[in-house]
């Protein structure tokens, strides 16, 4: 006889087992898992095997153990998951590039019908064209208000009509129609709400940052505490090199108003004693080079103005 485990030895087991994948794992996707069925995450576990481990269960039981866990092992940075495991949630635990387990995550997505009650998850818009239904069924688009006509003993709908915005509750009305039109609107899956990454968490539209992107942001902040350093006249890293140039420049106004000198300064004085010191020179290659092409300018301007003359001689000979 096959020993069924008790409830609490579930408990037991699942404990340790998201105990084992805390110490194991350190990045974990946080996701949603609404509408998402047991074929469709099993789908998903088989595709994501290797390298991530898919693990469900009542959001009670996960703040438990993670809470238990982290008190026995004195991670405090396990307690950032807590605040994350609201609604109907799951947690992928990857040893594999972020952004790619999620890419694989999101192929796994199914087909589902509009049904009555269910809240939009996109805007559903019915396409102009032939609907194959016969014209007893022109009520239902009747009471949507969707334009119609009747074309070789079919409804046609006339032009593309917006049916459920995004947010809204499906209506049977609604539901009907679409079901009777063949139209599965709405695609479920996995969705990635959280990521959480040996203690920091952050959001999954990060992982879509590029390097290019990360280094203006970073500019950005830099540039921003840079100006508070400065503004506030606070010694910060990002402001050093312009406080030292600001002092620089202070103290050679003194220098220059003054008789007072010092090396880096005496080479701006000489530049303001003879200002001729601040045009551009020519190397010698480029003054040898601009007579030499004046030089053939000149030959070439020459040279039609001759045979203009020979040109007029021939002809008066003629």
């Amino acid at each position: 006889m096959v020993h069924k485990p008790s409830k609490a030895e579930k408990k037991i087991a699942y404990d340790a087992k998201l105990c084992r994948l805390l110490d194991e794992y350190g990045q974990i996707l946080i996701v949603a898992a609404d509408n998402v069925g047991s074929n469709q995450l099993q789908m998903i576990r088989k595709g994501l095997r290797g390298d991530s481990v898919v693990l469900m269960g009542k959001n009670t039981m996960m703040k438990r153990s993670v809470r238990l866990h982290s008190d026995s092992t004195g991670n405090k940075a396990f307690l950032n998951l807590i605040p994350l495991l609201v609604g109907n949630v799951g947690l992928i635990f990857t040893k594999g590039d972020l952004k790619e387990v999620r890419e694989e995550v999101a192929k796994y997505k199914v087909g589902a019908p509009a049904r009555v009650g269910l809240i939009a998850p996109i805007d559903v818009v019915v396409p102009p064209g032939n609907t194959g239904l016969d014209p007893s069924q022109t009520s239902f688009f009747q009471v949507l208000n969707i334009p119609t006509k009747i074309n070789k003993g079919t409804v046609e709908i006339i032009t593309p009509v917006e049916l459920i915005r995004k947010g809204e509750k499906v209506g049977s009305s609604e539901a009907a129609l679409l079901s009777k039109l063949l139209i599965r609107p709405f695609s479920y899956g996995l969705v990635v709400l959280s990521v959480y990454d040996n203690g920091s968490v952050f959001s999954p539209q990060v992982l879509d940052l590029t390097e290019d992107e990360l280094v203006l942001k970073f500019a950005a902040g830099v540039s921003m505490v840079s100006s508070l350093a400065l503004a506030i006249q606070y010694p910060a890293i990002a402001a050093v090199p312009h406080m030292f140039l600001n002092s620089y420049k202070n103290v050679l106004s003194i220098a220059i108003a003054t008789q007072y000198s010092f090396p880096q300064a005496d080479k701006v004085k000489e530049y303001l004693k003879d200002p001729s010191k601040f045009s551009v020179a020519v190397s010698p290659a480029a003054a040898a080079g601009v007579p030499a092409a004046a030089k053939k300018e000149e030959e070439k301007k020459e040279e039609p103005a001759e045979e203009s003359d020979e040109d007029m001689g021939l002809s008066l000979f003629d």
